[in-house]
């Protein structure tokens, strides 16, 4: 993905069967933003889907490496019992505890495509730090 240093961007990397999802931003908050897009573009084109619905969701962690992980899993979990999928994140992240809107809609096959359903998100290549460039990074590897 051509971006420039200071924009806000998703990808994904490569782990064995499962898939790391990295999100890179220029605050700790929109790097969790973005990696939470990366979540969901592992299951489907988050452009095919349509922030309709609001859900907000809260999780802490002792860490900031905790708190993504708690955070991914917190919409891995929305997604289940919903069965919706999300496309905008707005989080904000004060000391330990994160609170976030996550914005979607009910899956549809047909439109959504769905590739894989995420089973959660793991502490296998976790990171959550800012670089030198001042760009804050959180990754982690998401088992599908």
């Amino acid at each position: 993905m051509a971006a420039s240093a200071k924009t806000a961007r998703w990808e994904h990397f490569e782990h064995a069967a499962d898939i790391g999802v990295r999100g890179i931003a220029a605050s700790k908050a929109g790097a969790f933003e973005q990696a939470a897009l990366a979540l969901s573009a592992v299951i489907a084109d988050p452009a095919r889907v349509a922030p309709l619905i609001r859900v907000e969701i809260e999780c802490e962690g002792q860490d900031d490496e905790m708190l993504l992980v708690r955070w991914l899993n917190a919409l891995v979990y929305e997604m289940a019992v919903r069965s919706m999928l999300f496309s905008r994140f707005d989080v904000a992240i004060n000391g330990s505890r994160l609170r976030a809107v996550a914005s979607g809609e009910p899956i549809s096959v047909q439109r959504h495509r769905p590739a894989v359903e995420v089973k959660g998100a793991t502490f296998t290549a976790l990171h959550v730090a800012q670089g030198s460039d001042g760009q804050w990074t959180a990754q982690t590897v998401v088992d599908v």
